[in-house]
């Protein structure tokens, strides 16, 4: 191996540690920051655990998480923490599937490309 090659591999290292690394943070913080709303809005309803209530039909889906988190719906707000949790490994298992593309490593390429498409079958699937 090579002193470029070394220092190609560090910096895709480097980039991987950084998305998971922002990524964990920023879905803490989002999830935090609903939290928070959720106690100040909820937190003094007394909450009756016999019963089970499971979350509504608009929090199960993308599209409705995000249009109440885009309304600052404190519920919506951490579930959309939650997915951004979520995405955190499969956009690293991506960028690394682009970076041995680009690197042009077949095998890996291979691997990583069926990594993804489990994912994203388990995601999916029903």
């Amino acid at each position: 191996m090579n002193a470029a090659s070394g220092n190609k591999k560090g910096r895709m290292q480097e980039l991987l540690g950084t998305l998971l690394i922002t990524g964990v943070a920023s879905a803490a913080a989002i999830v935090l920051l609903g939290g928070i709303s959720y106690l100040v809005k909820y937190g003094a309803f007394h909450q009756d655990y016999g019963v089970f209530r499971g979350e509504p039909s608009s929090l199960r889906h993308l599209g409705g998480i995000f249009r109440l988190a885009g309304s600052l719906e404190s519920r919506g707000i951490i579930q959309a923490g939650l997915v951004v949790l979520i995405a955190t490994p499969i956009a690293r298992v991506a960028f690394s599937f682009a970076a041995f593309l680009r690197d042009r490593d077949w095998m890996y390429s291979i691997f990583t490309l069926v990594v993804l498409a489990a994912l994203t079958y388990s995601l999916a699937g029903r």
